[in-house]
């Protein structure tokens, strides 16, 4: 009879052994007909996080177009007119796990006329992924995404030079257009951007790295996804608390809420806890913070992104569009912005027009003090202009009736942007980055 090796005992499961990598924003952008919604059904479909009934629907429609594969760029074309003109119109989300990180993705439309659909994408994005077809290489659009992109922040990108199966895998393409792109990201000043060939058809080096790119040596796509690090992780940020409503319930029936003044909001930037002394903008008052406040339930501290309720120890008039900031880290108080600004809007920018400017809760007139230049995309020369066009992006000068408090783009996204707005028609014709 063999001797039976002891079995060893099974160690106990905890989901702390489980990493957690934080929340991920990205977008998928560039020119038309770059594959983009596809990227995204084919991440989906391979990470299989695609529910049987909706893959089922969309095997329906591949077959009544009598396609051979299945078109997986149905999963976020949603409209009728994408799905009939095969085209990304507006902004599609997707939501995705792969058990150690949770992902927002922002599928952005590639034509030029929807340009302003991909910077509603971008301004929240923490990652860009640029796709290339491997048979155009870079164009005008593909610019003019990766100077978005850039121009709100985006701290990581990956250029996907997709399509590589239509040019038979060829290493000799992926080298020039990656030397093409490179020429243009220096000018721009990118740091941190990635290459990476793939056929979002196939499959290739988007889970599985595949059988066909075998002379890629780097990361596949959710290689890289998977060890971007957090947006909040990359520095200390300060404070920044916009005031959305002023919360007085005056409840007579319950004594403890009749004198209750808490100031509701969205913490932007920053992290807040009890007994921090904090400043009130734009009267400058000084106080402390008394309690924070989650769904009625007291919380010792609040951190970016999350909605709460604040309580401070003095009474002060706070109203809707006025900011608590901690005391010692105060923003710019201005009643001018110097910032880029991308025109969204069919009519051309008038300098003679009143504008309404939003900043974070505070909304302000405001007129045109100037254009000092616009940027040609293709050459990125700055160039003097009186007007500006739809999609076009130039650096410009705001007068406002009320002062704003604001920090620049670069260190604080939320205090940093604002967006144009025509009081006519309500829509939103701008959107701006403080410098």
């Amino acid at each position: 009879m063999s001797a039976i090796d002891p079995i060893e005992p099974m160690q106990a499961f905890s989901l702390e052994d489980v990493p957690d990598n934080g929340l991920l924003r990205f977008l998928t952008c560039g020119s038309v007909d770059d594959g983009k919604s596809t990227l995204i059904g084919r991440l989906l479909y391979d990470s299989k996080t695609i529910l049987a009934d909706t893959l089922h629907a969309i095997q329906r429609t591949s077959e009544k177009r009598g396609l051979d594969v299945v078109d997986l760029s149905l999963l976020t074309d949603g409209l009728q007119a994408e799905r009939e003109q095969g085209i990304t119109i507006d902004v599609a989300y997707r939501y995705f796990t792969t058990g150690t990180r949770k992902y927002i993705i922002a599928d952005a439309p590639g034509h030029e006329q929807y340009t302003r659909n991909m910077v509603t994408a971008a301004s929240t994005a923490d990652l860009a992924i640029i796709l290339i077809d491997a048979r155009k290489g870079v164009l005008a659009q593909t610019r003019r995404h990766s100077y978005i992109a850039h121009l709100l922040g985006i701290p990581h990108v990956v250029v996907a030079v997709n399509k590589m199966d239509l040019v038979d895998y060829s290493p000799e393409v992926f080298a020039r257009i990656k030397a093409d792109y490179l020429a243009f990201a220096g000018k721009l000043g990118i740091e941190d951007v990635r290459f990476m060939p793939m056929s979002a058809l196939h499959g290739d080096m988007i889970v599985d790295r595949g059988e066909r790119l075998d002379w890629y040596a780097g990361p596949s796509l959710v290689e890289v996804l998977e060890t971007v690090p957090a947006v909040h992780s990359a520095h200390a940020e300060k404070f920044r608390f916009p005031v959305q409503y002023v919360c007085r319930p005056q409840d007579s029936a319950n004594p403890e809420l009749h004198d209750y003044r808490g100031f509701m909001g969205r913490v932007e930037s920053g992290e807040l806890a009890i007994g921090d002394a904090v400043t009130v903008l734009p009267s400058g008052l000084e106080t402390r913070v008394r309690d924070i406040q989650v769904l009625a339930e007291s919380v010792p501290h609040a951190v970016a992104e999350q909605s709460v309720t604040i309580l401070l120890d003095d009474e002060i008039d706070i109203s809707r569009g006025d900011m608590i900031v901690k005391s010692g880290e105060l923003p710019t108080v201005s009643k001018q912005i110097d910032a880029m600004l991308c025109w969204l809007a069919e009519a051309p920018l008038d300098p003679r027009r009143k504008y309404l400017i939003r900043h974070t809760t505070r909304d302000s007139k405001a007129m045109l003090a100037g254009i000092d230049y616009r940027i040609d995309i293709n050459t990125m020369e700055q160039q003097a202009s009186e007007r500006l066009l739809m999609n076009d992006i130039a650096r410009v000068r705001f007068k406002l009736a009320q002062p704003i408090f604001a920090d620049p783009y670069a260190e604080s996204r939320g205090t940093g942007a604002f967006i144009v707005i025509d009081e006519s028609s309500n829509n939103t014709i701008g959107a701006g980055m403080i410098l």
